[in-house]
């Protein structure tokens, strides 16, 4: 069985620069332990790809098309195919001082990292320190030599769903493919991420869904939909809906009401009760009597004044 254009694949490779022997990069754990290059971050094992998308170096992405499975190749890729010729232009001088004043003391063999003005990282290697003058390497690593892969393609994946999940684990390999449910037409595919929601870091998740569009396009879907899409994922999150407000608003309305009712109906009550204290009780013969007595008293003390008054005049 032969691997064509657009074939989602399963293979183990391991890379070496073919001038030094170097190894530089590879599927195998075991191999990336003995040669130094180990990562706990990395995920070993046969990788996911589809077949000239490039999602292998250039030159070993366009060797593939034609090998069977099953069987082992060793393929060679150019400079200009893999990290490309060596740029003399890449090859900076800077002053001693330009690095000691920022607390750098370099040497031959030290990484180090420019911005340049636009705001761009650079990374490069020093190649000299001599006469206060430091030269540092931008060409990549691996820039102007010739890579060697030793390739075995383990598996050509026909099933769709199977190879949409394959690119999933491409994408984003420490996600669980198997709680994605997906859903395939003739030339259209909905991939639905809900149940991963709040296990998965929603930028993971982001990025995934731009990257597996393209994939999804170019192994020859035209409608990809994703659920839920980025736009919803990185919606901010509504404090307080304009319903919510309407029915606080409404029951602070109707307990105002309520108050108020209840208010008149007291006052209307206390006016009522006022009118009947207003009237005049019915006094018994005994207080009339008294009455009636210290009227006359008061009557007889004002005569008396007022005759002492005219004698006096």
């Amino acid at each position: 069985m032969k691997v064509q254009k657009g074939d989602v694949i399963r293979l183990n490779y391991t890379g070496r620069v073919k001038e030094t022997g170097e190894i530089f990069d590879t599927t195998y754990e075991e191999v990336a332990k003995e040669a130094g290059i180990y990562s706990e971050n990395a995920v070993y094992g046969p990788v996911p790809i589809a077949v000239g998308a490039g999602h292998v170096l250039k030159g070993l992405d366009e060797q593939l098309e034609g090998l069977e499975v099953g069987k082992k190749y060793e393929i060679t890729v150019p400079p200009e195919k893999g990290f490309g010729k060596r740029d003399p232009k890449l090859v900076k001088t800077f002053t001693l001082g330009q690095f000691r004043r920022q607390g750098i003391y370099p040497f031959p063999g030290m990484p180090v990292e420019i911005e340049t003005e636009s705001g761009r990282k650079l990374k490069g290697k020093v190649m000299t320190v001599s006469g206060g003058r430091v030269r540092v390497d931008f060409n990549h690593p691996y820039a102007g030599k010739h890579l060697v892969y030793e390739v075995e393609i383990i598996e050509k994946i026909e099933d769709p769903i199977e190879k949409i999940k394959a690119l999933i684990e491409l994408r984003m390999p420490r996600v669980d493919a198997e709680k994605v449910v997906i859903e395939v037409g003739e030339k259209d595919v909905t991939v639905d991420f809900s149940e991963l929601m709040g296990e998965v870091d929603k930028n993971t998740i982001v990025l995934g869904e731009i990257l597996l569009e393209s994939d999804l396009k170019f192994i020859g879907y035209e409608e990809v939909k994703f659920k839920p899409n980025v736009e919803e994922i990185l919606k901010p999150p509504v404090e307080e809906t304009e319903g919510e407000e309407a029915e606080e608003e409404g029951q602070e309305e109707v307990k105002s009401e309520g108050t108020e009712s209840v208010e008149e109906a007291v006052e209307s009550g206390a006016e009522e009760a006022g009118e009947v204290d207003k009237k005049p009780e019915e006094e018994s013969p005994e207080v009339q009597e008294e009455k009636k007595v210290e009227e006359e008293q008061a009557d007889e003390a004002s005569g008396k004044e007022e005759a002492e008054k005219s004698g006096a005049e």
